[in-house]
């Protein structure tokens, strides 16, 4: 009877074997968690269903359809550095600053929702009295880690007192957008991209245009006060509601969180996406 290879190591053989696998594991783990909170995920997700189309082609002789997938992989490998350049730079940038062995930050319970909500609204209620401009951005599905670092770190328990402060005019953190990751502050001061649609009122400022554009990008939900009217927006998905007040906002958010609302209906449905055209 022949014995099997591996149980004819020694212990050395097999512990120096399981530290490499454990390193393998934990640096492929630690990867995971580095792109997790960036728009690298969907980018992922795009090359595992390109694999799977591959290997269904190959296995059915699709000889058309492997042979252009077969070159738009060597297109993909060749764009790879360029296309994961902002995660590489990122991971390069903590492996330097000793963090890529940091732990993860924690996420949004939804035993949170219902105060994050309230505290929103109240918020944008306040800054709408006093027309104070106000961009917040809610980080969903899609990570924005990308747009959290051009900012300015906070890293605080959102609240309306906190969110009401950080926008007062001429005071450090109030131009730009502020995101929101959980139920906490996670920057301010942040830049985003602004929407290209070509159908955006041309009355509507930066602030608005940015709310749209990071939600053309992300599945995230941008909270907007106009401080030339004091108007409450929502924008999602690219849409843009407008003429909100406080209950109205705490409806939409209900529905985003899926906490239940008072309304026979969803608010967000009953509005008309038109009203992105309006004046601001």
């Amino acid at each position: 009877m022949t014995i099997p290879a591996w149980l004819q190591l020694d212990a050395i053989s097999i512990i120096t074997m399981l530290v490499d696998i454990f390193i393998v594991t934990y640096a492929i783990y630690k990867l995971i968690l580095l792109i997790r909170g960036t728009r690298a995920v969907q980018l992922l997700k795009g090359l595992v269903i390109l694999v799977i189309a591959s290997s269904i082609s190959e296995l059915l002789n699709l000889h058309t359809v492997n042979w252009i997938l077969n070159n738009i992989w060597s297109v993909i490998f060749v764009a790879f550095a360029v296309i994961f350049q902002p995660e590489l730079r990122r991971a390069l940038e903590q492996l330097g600053r000793g963090q890529f062995f940091a732990r993860s930050s924690a996420v949004l319970g939804t035993g949170d929702a219902v105060s994050l909500i309230n505290e929103l609204s109240k918020a944008a209620v306040a800054c709408a009295k006093t027309k104070t401009g106000v961009l917040i951005v809610l980080e969903r599905e899609t990570g924005l880690n990308d747009y959290i670092e051009t900012g300015i770190k906070i890293d605080a328990v959102v609240t309306s007192e906190l969110l009401v402060n950080m926008f007062v005019p001429s005071t450090p953190l109030h131009d730009g957008a502020a995101i929101i990751r959980g139920n906490r502050v996670a920057a301010a001061a942040c830049f985003l991209p602004l929407t290209d649609n070509p159908y955006i009122s041309m009355s509507l400022g930066t602030r608005h245009r940015a709310a749209i554009g990071i939600t053309e990008v992300a599945d995230a939900i941008a909270i907007i006060v106009s401080e030339e009217t004091g108007v409450i927006s929502i924008a999602r998905d690219g849409k843009l509601v407008r003429y909100l007040d406080e209950k109205q906002l705490a409806d939409i958010l209900g529905e985003v969180f899926m906490v239940k609302s008072q309304t026979s209906h969803p608010f967000w449905q009953r509005r008309n996406s038109n009203e992105s055209n309006e004046k601001n």
